[in-house]
């Protein structure tokens, strides 16, 4: 009898073990414990469904190294905190240069506000397509959820920007108070501009310009972002800014004007003065002073 009795129990504990894999691929609010444990995630698609995955050490910035893009991480702030107190705020998009420090602002989020709850979820573009599902699965948990989908795009007919811009504003459900999106990209609106966009364009008989379905189609889902701040490309003193931040963190030594020197001939062999730019210009450098006094 007591075999009987334990092989139940067992069967019980698989039982029960399978319905929670069950819940965690076929949707459902996620164990709110999940989010007390970790602060950073990233969806992950399944057939039939999907799950939240805990990032265990996500990638951080500290947004004092942000050099030349000062305005726009404060205003990235501002709606942050006024998200994670509960104040109105905004969806995002960050738009800009390759190397301006775009994601670096996104990541350097969490150690600022992972205390007052704040918790990111990376979505990748390919996933957009599940966004209803990711949605349900942090349901009515007491934290504030950013969505993050870096360097994203659309080329023409790719699917995922309706189901986009369907959750950012245009569904008959309202959107979650405790999710914001937030998205990086180099295109300002997101889906490919050519020529033959403006094809469509005409004057009504009032005088006004009406720019054609093609490019309101492409405008309406960058719309849908309530705040959208660029990052530009920097000129060479903000660029040597930069390395002279990365050079002081690194403990280098060179004098100011051979620092220089040397940072300006990476960045034209490069074909690229960007903070991405100054920042492996310093590594290499630092790497090679480094592997010098070791020899």
């Amino acid at each position: 009898m007591g075999r009987w009795t334990d092989l139940v129990a067992r069967l019980d504990r698989v039982l029960a073990l399978a319905e929670r894999v069950l819940a965690r691929s076929a949707g459902g609010p996620a164990d709110p414990e999940l989010f007390a444990r970790h602060q950073a995630f990233r969806w992950e698609s399944v057939p039939g469904g999907g799950r939240l995955v805990p990032i265990r050490e996500p990638a951080s910035f500290d947004l004092a190294d942000l050099v030349g893009v000062e305005r726009g991480v404060e205003r990235l702030l501002r709606n942050t905190e006024q998200f994670v107190r509960g104040f109105p705020s905004n969806h995002v998009l960050l738009f800009g240069e390759r190397g301006t420090g775009k994601s670096s602002a996104v990541r350097g989020l969490l150690p600022r506000f992972a205390g007052d709850g704040l918790r990111v979820v990376e979505v990748h573009k390919g996933d957009l397509l599940h966004l209803p599902r990711v949605l349900e699965a942090l349901g009515d948990a007491p934290y504030r959820f950013l969505l993050f989908s870096d360097d994203l795009s659309f080329d023409a007919g790719e699917p995922g920007h309706r189901e986009l811009k369907a959750a950012l504003e245009g569904s008959f459900e309202a959107p979650s108070a405790n999710v914001r999106i937030v998205a990086t990209s180099n295109r300002r609106h997101l889906l490919p501009e050519t020529l033959g966009d403006a094809a469509g364009a005409h004057l009504d008989d009032a005088g006004d310009l009406h720019m054609g379905e093609v490019v309101e189609e492409k405008l309406a889902l960058s719309e849908r972002f309530g705040l959208v701040i660029g990052f530009y490309g920097f000129d060479q003193a903000t660029y040597l800014r930069i390395v002279d931040r990365w050079a002081d963190k690194a403990g280098l030594d060179l004098p100011r004007e051979e620092l220089h020197a040397r940072a300006l001939t990476w960045a034209t062999r490069r074909a690229s003065r960007t903070g991405r730019t100054a920042r492996q210009f310093v590594d290499d450098l630092a790497g090679r002073r480094a592997l010098a006094g070791t020899r």
